[in-house]
Parts: structure tokens; C-alpha cells; sequence
């Protein structure tokens, strides 16, 4: 078994949220822990970095072909497990896995309700609503190469969360629970992390849930600004809410939705209304 943990996730579903809990948890901050430093335990496996040089712009088949070589690297950046951000699906690309069995020792798989998502990431990438929701339902949806990272493979909705949940030795956190109750739902990753039989500390839990709050980081963001954001003009830590899309989506845009990913919304507990 390997060494990668990857926490993934369809973009806009709480991936950094989780990212920021587990410095804060890992650390055992004292402080909460900048949002901009985030690579200090987590890194992202598309960097452009880990490929090639930065600012080359390589084809989907080269960087698949260089994918398996990249990862079993990455196992070696930490003695002991090394967390991994990754929006790719579990599936294959130009005969080359993803995701490679051989270099992974599990992953967190984070899943939000797509109409709060599409709302995040249209405000994210400065597009309509109603363009992410068709990219949405794209099977071959992905993210470009830009120089600064190299291409993923998001494929839609529904296809990334199913190839998610057939993975092996993951953990299934839906963002509206850690919303509801943060301490189990935080706690399930610690034990998940942990040996069987775990307990988070609770000091510690607590500690570590507060300062990657949205109100925590929000407040980050708008003192230090966050690298990360997206090209659209909206913050990155904008509501962190479940349910927002009542009332903002449109009937139209939410019956789309529905019927686009309405039987695997369901088999994650998401109503049609």
C-alpha cells in the first residue's frame, strides 16, 4: 500500500475547507494557520511543479504519461503519509489511471449538493450558472493545462462522485454534514487517518475545527487575500452554506440539474426539493 491520502472532491465542494481543518489539526496550531500556506502539510497534485517546469504548457497524453512517476514521487515528500488535493475523477485517461493504486493508502472523498455547487463555482470561474451547469454534465469535463498546473479530469457530476465511491479504502464526507456538526464530522476524518480505535483529542478537534471556520478563513482572505482564488471576481470564502440554491436557482436551472444528476443526488441524500 502507498503513501498518498487524496482528498478529493468536484470543485467547489469544500476540498480547501478540509484542507485548512487538517493543518490546523495536524500542526496542533496555536494560531489558525494561513490559508496561503496551505502546502505546509497538503499539497495539489496538479502543480505544474511536480511535471515539469513551471509555465510549460504539456498535452493531457504527456501528462498522463508522466502521472504514475509524479505520484510514486510524491510518496516520498513526507515520512509518513502525504495528503494530496486532487479534483480528478477515479477514472483512467489516454490508458493512464488518475489516480495510481500502487503510490495510494486511502483518500477522503468530500461530495456537496451540484446546485450549491454550481452557484460556487460560476461566482469561482466567472462564468453563467447556466454554462457550469452544462459543464457540469459534461462526461469529458476537465481543467486545462495553464502553465501553472496541468490538466485534470473532472468528467461530470455524477461520473466523478460514482467513480469516487467505487474507489477503494475511502472515507465519504458530505460538506453539509461537517456543516451540521463539524465535530463528528470532522472527527470521522481523524479516526479515518488514525489507527482503528482512535479518538481526536478533543482540545485539539475543537481547536483545529474554529480556526478553519468561514469565519476564520474569510477573515484571512480578506486581510492577506488567498492565491488561490479563481479568475471570477467573487471571494473564494464566500457563504458556506447548504440549501443557497433555493431561491437562486432558478426552477429551470434546478430542474436541469435534477434531471441530469437527480439518481445519484439521491443516493447521497439530496432531495429533489
Amino acid at each position: 500500500m502507498g503513501k498518498l491520502v487524496w482528498l478529493a472532491s468536484y470543485p467547489k465542494s469544500g476540498n480547501t475547507w478540509v484542507r485548512a481543518f487538517l493543518h490546523n489539526y495536524v500542526l496542533n496550531a496555536r494560531t489558525p494557520h494561513s490559508i496561503n500556506a496551505l502546502v505546509d502539510v497538503t499539497i495539489s497534485e496538479c502543480a505544474m511543479a511536480f511535471f515539469g517546469t513551471p509555465g510549460e504548457i504539456l498535452p493531457p497524453a504527456e501528462v498522463q504519461a508522466r502521472r504514475p512517476q509524479v505520484h510514486e514521487a510524491l510518496t516520498r515528500l513526507h515520512e509518513d503519509l502525504v495528503f494530496v488535493k486532487t479534483h480528478n475523477a477515479y477514472l483512467s485517461a489516454h490508458g493512464v489511471q488518475l489516480i495510481t493504486p500502487e503510490a495510494t493508502a486511502g483518500a477522503i472523498y468530500i461530495v456537496r449538493d451540484p446546485r450549491d455547487v454550481a452557484l460556487s463555482y460560476a461566482a469561482f470561474t466567472g462564468k453563467s450558472v447556466d454554462e457550469i451547469i452544462d459543464f457540469m454534465d459534461a462526461e469529458g469535463a476537465a481543467n486545462a493545462s495553464d502553465g501553472t498546473q496541468v490538466f485534470e479530469l473532472l468528467s461530470s457530476w455524477s461520473a466523478h462522485a460514482l467513480s469516487w465511491v467505487a474507489s477503494p479504502r475511502r472515507l465519504l464526507v458530505r460538506y453539509e454534514d461537517l456543516l451540521a456538526d463539524p465535530r463528528r464530522g470532522f472527527g470521522r476524518i481523524i479516526r479515518f487517518l488514525g489507527a482503528a480505535g482512535d479518538v481526536p483529542d478533543p482540545e485539539r478537534l475543537s481547536r483545529a475545527i474554529e480556526f478553519s471556520s468561514f469565519k476564520t478563513l474569510a477573515g484571512q482572505e480578506a486581510r492577506e487575500g488567498y492565491r488561490a482564488g479563481g479568475p471570477g471576481e467573487a471571494k473564494f470564502f464566500r457563504q458556506g452554506e447548504a440549501g443557497g440554491w433555493r431561491g437562486r436557482l432558478s426552477p429551470a436551472q434546478a430542474g436541469k440539474i435534477w434531471a441530469a444528476h437527480g439518481k445519484v443526488m439521491e443516493k447521497f441524500g439530496y432531495p429533489q426539493n
